[in-house]
């Protein structure tokens, strides 16, 4: 476990951030940082999650929908399609799973994303991420979700993978 120094929170063996405040917990350099007293509001849970909007309100399958990840830095768009299950994350040597996405290409270990860090499936409701267990947590649209938990997500939503950030484009 390492001790974030900032909010003194025990963070997972290879945390890049805090999960908790967001401080970086492997400095190359001395950065100072300050606590940010959080509020309820800033953990989204299930019951909070929006409805998916009525765009996506009729059931759906994995033919009629294809899922694009528009990366926020870059304005690379990444399509995914012919699945109903995507999991997202880098890849490293030796790893025994690999992610169907792999963001390494874009700098994804300096920004703290996990190897397997979520998954976005298609249902008959529209779409859902989960958080598979990452060190440095998911964000839908700012708010912080708990991992293994299925949280619907709607076109244009913003998810962070750690300080990874891209929108959610889902074509009908």
């Amino acid at each position: 476990m390492i001790k974030c120094t900032n909010c003194q929170h025990e963070n997972l063996t290879g945390a890049l951030f805090c999960s908790e405040c967001g401080a970086r917990l492997v400095a190359n350099e001395n950065l100072t940082t300050h606590a940010i007293k959080r509020t309820p509001s800033d953990t989204l849970t299930p019951e909070m999650a929006p409805p998916i909007n009525a765009q996506m309100a009729s059931p759906v399958s994995e033919v009629d929908t294809v899922i694009s990840l528009l990366v926020t830095e870059t304005g690379q768009v990444l399509h995914l399609a012919g699945r109903s299950e995507y999991t997202i994350g880098r890849i490293s040597d030796g790893q025994p799973i690999l992610p169907d996405v792999d963001l390494s290409t874009y700098d994804a270990f300096s920004q703290g994303v996990s190897r397997l860090h979520v998954s976005l499936k298609i249902t008959k409701n529209g779409v859902v991420v989960t958080d598979l267990g990452s060190s440095n947590g998911t964000r839908v649209n700012g708010k912080k979700i708990i991992p293994h938990v299925e949280y619907p997500i709607n076109h244009g939503d913003t998810l962070a993978l750690g300080k990874f950030k891209f929108q959610i484009l889902i074509h009908r």
